[in-house]
């Protein structure tokens, strides 16, 4: 099998410390790409990236997108935002502005260096959905003042931002909404519900449901998103509108906790606790034009992902465990 040759191209990602911006890099690396990451570290983490930095084939740079950034690049790539409701909710108005002063800068970077700009939008922008599954062209159902709407919101402002610079400035914009992801890289204290339930589950906890479990969610394995987000750009033109990218098998949370609980081989109990604010019912997207526009869908099953994803979890806990200090009896 001969390896595939691509254009030597000078690539920026925003966030690329983070678990995506981190997988992403990877492939971008492969294909030869010159990478610049931009990250403030608020949820990424260096050994995210620290096999790059030190070959030296990747710069990084410490920054916030809510300041303006220089550089000379063919690609942009918008990752730069935290995805999980404990950390966007911990600082709600940085959240928004990360969004929303975030897609103007990289907006203005992208005009001055006639580069294609990618933007890592989400599921989220549907809200609680009374459509199901979520095609793009669905409105949404959101709460504008809701306890999730400073990165709901953000992020729908955020394409608003994107496809006005498009329509009246020409701008090379390509929109990916995400629908759950995992696997690899996430942080033990990620809080959402794969990381969630692994780590209960390894620990030997009760794994935490919300409500009776029967909301549900389709969860994409990370291999699989970055593969859709190559496909995104490299796309000759760019589509009119925002692609889902996601798996569509869906799930309830509590067949989700039972899995885990099984393949962790835990003898962890299920509990139930009271929904949260503004938590959506369903989440299950229409991925029609993913297949069609990019010629994508995902491959990795649900149970395959979760292994690697739990082997991952475990090798990181014990290796934090080694460096614990030892406790001392009195």
């Amino acid at each position: 099998m001969t390896k595939t040759s691509y254009p030597s191209r000078r690539v920026l990602v925003a966030g690329g410390a983070g678990f995506l911006g981190s997988h992403l890099t990877d492939r971008l690396v492969e294909r030869g790409y010159q990478v610049i990451i931009a990250d403030n570290l608020s949820t990424g983490r260096l050994e995210n990236i620290a096999h790059h930095l030190v070959s030296g084939r990747v710069q990084f740079i410490r920054h916030d997108v809510t300041d303006p950034i220089t550089v000379e690049v063919d690609d942009i790539y918008n990752l730069a935002c935290p995805a999980s409701p404990p950390h966007y909710q911990a600082d709600p108005l940085q959240t928004a502005l990360t969004s929303s002063l975030g897609a103007m800068h990289l907006l203005a970077l992208a005009k001055s260096c006639g580069a294609r700009l990618f933007h890592a939008s989400t599921s989220e922008i549907y809200g609680d959905p009374d459509i199901h599954p979520q095609p793009e062209s669905y409105w949404g159902n959101v709460n504008p003042v809701g306890p999730r709407s400073c990165y709901d919101e953000g992020k729908r402002f955020a394409e608003t931002l994107l496809m006005d610079a498009r329509r009246h400035h020409g701008v090379d914009v390509r929109i990916v909404r995400i629908f759950n992801t995992y696997g690899p890289r996430m942080r033990p204290d990620d809080g959402r519900v794969i990381t969630n339930f692994l780590m209960q589950a390894l620990a030997g906890d009760a794994l935490t449901i919300y409500g009776n479990g029967g909301q549900t969610r389709s969860f994409c394995y990370v291999d699989d998103l970055i593969a859709g987000f190559l496909c995104m750009m490299d796309l000759e033109v760019a589509p009119d509108t925002p692609v889902n990218v996601g798996n569509p098998n869906e799930i309830t949370v509590r067949e989700l906790a039972e899995r885990v609980i099984a393949m962790a081989q835990s003898r962890s109990a299920i509990v139930e606790k009271p929904l949260p604010t503004d938590d959506p019912r369903r989440r299950c997207p229409d991925i029609t034009l993913a297949r069609t526009l990019l010629g994508w869908q995902p491959r990795v099953s649900l149970d395959e992902g979760l292994a690697r994803t739990l082997a991952s979890l475990r090798k990181e806990t014990a290796a934090a465990s080694r460096f614990e200090p030892e406790r001392r009896v009195a």
